[in-house]
């Protein structure tokens, strides 16, 4: 982890428990921010195999409650796959990279910079998945994902693909998003880092200080504002550039979040 610490006038908002250990944070004074898959939970083979340990919806609905509100997940899912996920607790979320933002949990969802794909075109991208069964296909309605956690070595085969489609559409208004596993492809002008630079205008997360975590590929736009908004930032898996330190797994993530909220 890194020894720097986030100061105000009084006292530092994040600082450290302990030489070697994860940050303390002031949960009045902080909003925290985080990525799903990879990072509060362990990547499955498909999105609908991912396992919520058990205590962690239970801490996160009381971390919501120790920050008064200023807590969200900020996921490539759509809203409604983050609420299947945590049945039937409701959380504060930025979805679909940006595409939909529900503020708090007595908020409706709100769609947002993220116009349905064209039809057309989501039917080219689509065709990829019958290079292999393996490759699960994802229809967001906004974007379209293909997951190819069960047939790693089409990797290659898969993005050739995509690229052909895209040379043959250079006007499309499109962004080709790689991750773990997965390649993604939605509507230009819309991502985690718009999601969060929004979020963070709105109550109750306005004047606090972000502290978001992530650990995939589309998470570091993310990384990349957080300066700009004079929060932090934490990797889960890998040490990203320009974090404040990083966690080694989804479980040190959790076991965090317990602590906190024992100090709490």
């Amino acid at each position: 982890m890194s020894d720097e610490l986030v100061m105000t006038r009084d006292a530092p908002l994040i600082q450290k428990v302990d030489a070697a250990g994860p940050p303390e944070i002031d949960l009045k004074r902080c909003a925290l921010l985080f990525d799903i898959d990879g990072t509060l939970l362990e990547l499955a083979p498909t999105p609908r195999e991912v396992v919520v340990p058990p205590g962690l919806r239970e801490n996160l609905q009381q971390m919501l409650e120790a920050t008064n509100g200023a807590m969200a997940l900020v996921s490539g899912r759509s809203l409604i796959d983050i609420d299947w996920i945590f049945e039937p607790v409701l959380f504060p979320a930025v979805g679909g990279h940006g595409a939909e933002m529900r503020l708090s949990i007595d908020t409706e969802a709100v769609a947002s910079h993220a116009p349905p794909m064209d039809p057309e075109l989501k039917k080219r991208f689509a065709a990829i998945a019958n290079l292999d069964p393996g490759i699960l296909l994802e229809d967001k309605g906004y974007s379209l994902a293909l997951h190819y956690r069960k047939a790693p070595l089409m990797e290659k085969a898969l993005y050739d693909a995509v690229s052909a489609v895209r040379a043959d559409l250079p006007d499309a208004t499109i962004d080709v998003l790689p991750g773990k596993f997965v390649c993604e492809i939605k509507a230009s002008g819309v991502s985690k880092a718009i999601g969060v630079r929004e979020l963070m205008t709105n109550e109750p997360f306005e004047g606090r200080t972000p502290v978001f975590l992530g650990d995939d590929v589309t998470d570091e736009t993310v990384f990349a504002i957080m300066p700009d908004l004079k929060g932090v930032s934490f990797s889960v898996g890998r040490r990203a550039r320009g974090v404040q330190g990083h966690f080694d797994t989804p479980s040190d993530v959790r076991a965090w979040i317990a602590q906190l909220l024992r100090h709490a």
